[in-house]
């Protein structure tokens, strides 16, 4: 599929569910969450339908999101009905890793080939801090897990905070040296929760290549991420700007709401609800090609310091 701006548009992210099982300061309120009523929710044969329905514009590259995907039962069969479409070549998911260990070996039979695992300190109390509840060991160990069963690269992602986990950049770093794992730093946005931190908090990603001229950049296929790595390890390490050094130009991607939306940028007010068309093969598929053609040019964090869309992170996916 292409936009109106000659941009390949290949890639879903699905959030499957705004609900999680931990409580990270810059993404979800302390409470948690109003529960939605079951049919505010997509059901996963309705998810199947837009997917197999994306795909047949297009999307060859299918993540799943939260939330935290991995509390939905069944998701695995979700997984395995996505991997049957012919053109789906790519499937991988995001977690907070706390329930992956256990079911990452189904998730790989199912046809899942990659993970992206959030973590944002690898010191156990400061997890519990930011995470409000958090054990780190579950998710140590689903990392090592899922580089045992070659689920590789292994995508650590780390929202970068400064004050908070600034002092543990070379510490992320260090673990790409003997692993094949790539550390993903991130910028903090301001959206949702990450509002109340933005300002104390906010670092440049560039910021690490200053304190540490070792690393070398590297080619890659990432849209979003430049990627480098210290010579002679086994990892890679990713910097990830959305607000200091936008990748806009080269957006490849769509978002499915775990309420039936698809939101055509993140940072956008712009949602078109597909529910009403889940019964009409034809029109979701003119839907969604409308949707992707007229995806925006651009967001404007950089500018304006906070995001337009109304919605929390983990309502939209990361």
């Amino acid at each position: 599929m292409l936009d109106k701006r000659g941009r390949t548009i290949d890639y879903l992210r699905v959030s499957l569910t705004d609900r999680c099982n931990l409580r990270c300061v810059y993404c979800m309120p302390e409470k948690g969450i109003e529960k939605k009523c079951h049919d505010d929710i997509l059901r996963f044969e309705e998810v199947e339908k837009i997917i197999t329905a994306c795909a047949a514009l297009g999307i060859k590259k299918v993540r799943f999101t939260g939330g935290e995907p991995l509390l939905l039962k069944g998701i695995d069969k979700l997984i395995r009905h996505t991997a049957a479409i012919d053109s789906i070549n790519d499937i991988s998911l995001t977690t907070n890793g706390i329930l992956l260990y256990d079911m990452a070996e189904d998730l790989k039979k199912a046809g899942l080939r990659r993970v992206n695992i959030s973590l944002d300190t690898l010191n156990a109390d400061k997890f519990k801090k930011i995470t409000r509840s958090g054990d780190i060991n579950k998710v140590l160990k689903a990392i090592e897990k899922c580089i045992e069963l070659k689920m590789v690269p292994v995508k650590i992602n780390v929202v970068l905070m400064k004050g908070i986990n600034d002092d543990e950049i070379e510490d992320f770093i260090n673990m790409t040296l003997d692993k094949p794992i790539q550390v993903r730093f991130i910028e903090l946005m301001p959206i949702g929760e990450g509002l109340k931190y933005y300002e104390a908090c906010k670092m440049k990603v560039e910021d690490i290549l200053e304190k540490l001229p070792k690393l070398i950049p590297v080619k890659d296929d990432s849209k979003v991420a430049s990627v480098y790595k210290i010579p002679g390890a086994k990892g890679t390490v990713g910097l990830i700007s959305p607000v200091s050094c936008k990748f806009c130009s080269d957006c490849n991607r769509i978002r499915l709401t775990s309420t039936g939306t698809i939101k055509p940028c993140l940072h956008s007010l712009e949602e078109i609800n597909l529910k009403p068309y889940l019964n009409d093969e034809k029109k979701l598929t003119e839907i969604i090609s409308d949707a992707v053609y007229n995806k925006p040019q651009e967001h404007h964090l950089e500018n304006e310091n906070k995001s337009d869309t109304d919605r929390m992170m983990f309502q939209i996916g990361g």
